[in-house]
């Protein structure tokens, strides 16, 4: 069983890196910061993308897209993706289909991504962006724009997917999975969720079995969602130090531990409570001992504007030197069948209309009990996603996780 990217990094978490060290890292690698938008000029900048401020990526007269009706060329499709992220035998299955040999190599972080494709050591044809990195990588010209007419799969994906506010148009971009954050939890030992399930973070009952994501956006964005609706992508001091009261709370309360190890800590009983993204409790059955049912794991998703969800996506360098081979290894990736089997090996939920509960747990890939980890359109659209900040507001979420950490 594979691991989401987000648990990838063992010190700060995949967030922490792509945002901090990311954010750092792109004045290293001399790419722009954000701004207003300048069609073919060398010094382009893009506004931050946010779900009520739209953004249409600029496109630019020296990186065309690729022609229509073109073949697809011949000899080895190179791929810059997270190690274990996509299926063997689906990579397997689209070489054997079009005759061609696929080479992945891979990153730890975001920031890793950028700098081998900015490099130029290799000409990669497909990589796996983020939503948070991809303003600054079409600004930076490290990526070319799509021609639809080879995406026609594009039709399944989720519908607030197929034009995203952080690439209208699908420009540049097209999906690949989707996730949720929410709570994993031992049935056995909680019988009944409370009123506010968020509760079970300081419940002191649970006294050195809690978890939360060792993710500094994660976790301090859900104290955020305890009393209800908030922003979690605020830059404003007075909400972020009343988290990491919250998280200082928390700590006296039930000795809270920070870990990315939900799917074995919830299987063997080391959590009772541990923050999660759903494709880590899709994971867990797999983890318990012999014999064990998976009636004893549980998930809970908030829903609503009080979930925090996000996606990965796809693209393809602009150095590729197979763009049409490329267009066409995204566009299998996006047929149903195709993602079905490719969400078997890895996990995580495709982006895709398809994949509903009800179908997940009548196909056997989640057992009823879990199906709550399986994300609806609705609660895609109505989540919020974890965005990029201005280098202040960074600032002032690290410094707070950091005040927490060191007391934990």
């Amino acid at each position: 069983m594979t691991f989401h990217p987000r648990e990838r990094t063992a010190d700060t978490g995949r967030r922490a890196l792509l945002r901090g060290g990311g954010l750092l890292a792109l004045g290293a690698l001399g790419l722009p910061a954000c701004g207003g938008t300048e069609k073919n000029s060398r010094a382009t900048s893009v506004s931050l993308a946010r779900p009520d401020h739209p953004v249409t990526l600029p496109t630019f007269s020296r990186l065309p897209q690729v022609r229509d009706g073109l073949s697809p060329e011949t000899g080895t499709l190179k791929v810059l993706n997270y190690a274990d992220y996509v299926s063997p035998e689906v990579v397997r299955g689209f070489g054997e289909e079009y005759g061609v040999t696929v080479e992945i190599t891979t990153f730890s972080t975001m920031t890793e991504a950028l700098s081998k494709l900015r490099s130029g050591s290799a000409a990669y044809d497909v990589v796996f962006p983020t939503p948070d990195i991809i303003s600054r990588a079409v600004a930076g010209r490290l990526v070319q724009p799509l021609n639809h007419s080879y995406l026609e799969n594009l039709q399944n994906a989720l519908p607030s997917l197929q034009d995203p506010f952080y690439d209208q148009g699908s420009r540049y971009t097209v999906p690949y999975n989707v996730y949720s954050t929410g709570i994993g939890y031992r049935t056995d030992r909680i019988s009944e969720l409370p009123d506010n399930p968020y509760e079970l973070y300081w419940d002191s009952s649970y006294r050195g079995k809690v978890y939360v994501i060792d993710d500094y956006r994660e976790a301090l964005g859900m104290v955020m969602l305890r009393s209800g609706p908030a922003d979690v992508n605020t830059e404003d001091t007075a909400a972020i130090q009343a988290a990491a009261d919250g998280l200082s709370a928390m700590l006296r309360a039930v000795r809270v531990k920070v870990g990315n190890q939900a799917p074995q800590f919830i299987s063997d009983g080391t959590a009772t409570v541990h923050q999660a993204w759903n494709g880590d409790m899709i994971a867990s059955p797999s983890y318990l001992p012999k014999g064990v049912s998976s009636d004893i794991l549980g998930y809970w998703y908030p829903g609503g504007n009080k979930g925090v969800v996000g996606n990965d996506m796809m693209a393809i360098p602009a150095a590729a030197r197979h763009p049409v081979l490329a267009h066409h290894f995204l566009n299998y990736l996006l047929a149903t069948k195709v993602a079905l089997r490719n969400m078997e090996w890895i996990g995580y939920q495709p982006a895709q209309k398809a994949f509903t509960p009800q179908r997940m747990v009548a196909e056997g890939l989640v057992p009823e009990h879990l199906k709550s980890a399986i994300i609806t359109a609705e609660d895609f659209e109505k989540g919020q996603q974890l965005l990029v900040l201005s280098p202040e507001g960074e600032f002032r979420w690290q410094d707070a996780w950091a005040s927490f950490k060191a007391g934990a």
